[in-house]
């Protein structure tokens, strides 16, 4: 990817954001204040991806640290969470049609800003020792994102048109149950970024407190989770006698030699396995009873020769698991470990037990039902925050078609928003784009005037 001369923030602009990024409760999510917070989020996002790409001086990550702010990140993106839980479901429930989702989705897209961008900063040991005190609460949120990912059944249909949560979202001006199939296939993008996110903690375990390490071993029993993502792979299935793996935000068809690759995910829930079985300090904290050792052991069946050829580090874990098939476990250490426990998500439950009803009627009258003048000034911010220009210098492949996803070199002429590979695919897609279209023209056309 070659992000030279893009840039969306300068470090001054950035360290200013970072300084008033600020926790909120669930009722304002949505709001005015919270809105303008997002932007300011996806403009670091945005900025933290292009820095670590081009491989220049993070200072994303360096404010963050030193302004104090990981942990309100990890706030909002517990936040996020709740509000999904909670509130979207009763604004589906009570039949609310807003005259526009867009700002409904961009609080759903504001989870997908939050993870990415602690994915990119986390990958440092010093971000993960910043986040301190909420690191309980940020591996429960990952364990929750694994569990759904192990127990997400198969659906061919699915994940069709997938996106991507380090790019833009899309304007929506459809209805709520086409925002809620939108809303599925973000979170299945959301909970592999928890994947990554979890195997960049495990790799500081050592660093971190040792209650993070015996929450993650016996409490979740994350290496267990792992275990049932190798067996059963959310990110690969087989339709037809085809093979299809999720690469790059997008179901990809293998040929049969591709199909062995290792792709990033499942490098990363090998290496997150690696660490947590073979660190020396976690194997004496592992509560390694019979019934995990023989979950453990499933893994032998997939140290093939192709597999330790793409990862030669697991050639040790494959002589450990040998060596542990022929003896008993042994007893972990015992020790009086004062625990962390999570505290965010609990303390948001609680303040707003039996209130969601209440919040999400107030909100569908207020932030989610804006005028037709907030909805321009809305979308003018956003058309600023979603520079196209810096989108297409974070983008790894050439842009996709909107209809059939093939490379497309040919570009909506009034918004320049939406590509396209040939023009009957631009015309079949025209009854959909055209409300975007016309309040991306409509608002430009508006600023212009007012310049």
């Amino acid at each position: 990817m070659n992000a030279e001369g893009t840039q969306v923030l300068l470090s001054v602009e950035a360290e200013a954001y970072v300084e008033h990024l600020v926790k909120f409760g669930i009722k304002d999510v949505g709001g005015r204040d919270w809105s303008r917070q997002h932007e300011n989020m996806e403009k670091l996002n945005m900025q933290a991806v292009l820095n670590a790409t081009a491989q220049e001086d993070e200072f994303i990550k360096d404010f963050l640290i030193s302004c104090g702010k990981v942990n309100v990140v990890v706030h909002d993106l517990i936040l996020t969470e709740v509000w999904k839980e909670k509130i979207f479901p009763v604004l589906v429930d009570m039949n609310f049609e807003p005259k526009t989702t867009f700002p409904i989705y961009m609080v759903l897209y504001h989870e997908a800003t939050a993870i990415n961008l602690l994915e990119t900063t986390m990958f440092y040991r010093e971000t993960c020792e910043a986040a301190d005190d909420c690191l309980p609460d940020l591996v429960d949120y990952c364990y929750r994102r694994l569990i759904q990912l192990a127990a997400r059944s198969e659906d061919p249909e699915e994940e069709d048109e997938p996106n991507d949560p380090t790019l833009s979202p899309e304007t929506h001006t459809g209805n709520m149950e086409e925002l809620q199939k939108q809303e599925k296939k973000l979170n299945f993008e959301i909970c592999l970024k928890a994947v990554s996110l979890l195997r960049y903690i495990t790799d500081d375990l050592e660093s971190l407190p040792l209650s993070v390490m015996t929450r993650m071993l016996n409490t979740l029993d994350i290496p267990i989770l792992l275990v049932q993502l190798v067996e059963n792979p959310p990110w690969t299935k087989r339709k037809d006698g085809k093979v299809f793996k999720f690469i790059d935000s997008k179901w990809q068809e293998l040929d049969f030699q591709e199909s062995f690759k290792i792709t990033k995910i499942e490098g990363q829930v090998w290496l997150a396995l690696y660490t947590l079985l073979m660190n020396g300090k976690c194997q004496q904290k592992y509560d390694l009873n019979t019934n995990r050792k023989n979950s453990i052991l499933k893994l032998r069946s997939h140290l093939n020769e192709v597999m330790l050829d793409q990862l030669p580090i697991l050639v040790e874990m494959q002589r450990y698991l040998e060596h542990l098939s022929m003896m008993d476990p042994p007893a972990p250490a015992r020790e009086l470990i004062l625990e962390q426990v999570p505290e965010i998500r609990e303390k948001i439950l609680t303040d707003n037990k039996g209130k969601w009803k209440k919040i999400a009627k107030k909100q569908s009258q207020t932030c989610f039902n804006p005028s037709t003048a907030d909805v321009q000034a809305q979308a003018k911010r956003w058309a600023d925050t979603y520079n196209f220009d810096v989108l297409e210098g974070l983008l790894t492949d050439p842009p996709k078609c909107a209809v059939c996803g093939a490379e497309a070199t040919k570009r909506c002429s009034r918004c320049q928003n939406e590509w396209y590979c040939r023009r009957e695919c631009q015309v079949s897609h025209w009854k959909k784009h055209k409300t975007a279209c016309d309040l991306i023209v409509e608002t430009n056309e508006s600023v212009k005037a007012k310049g």
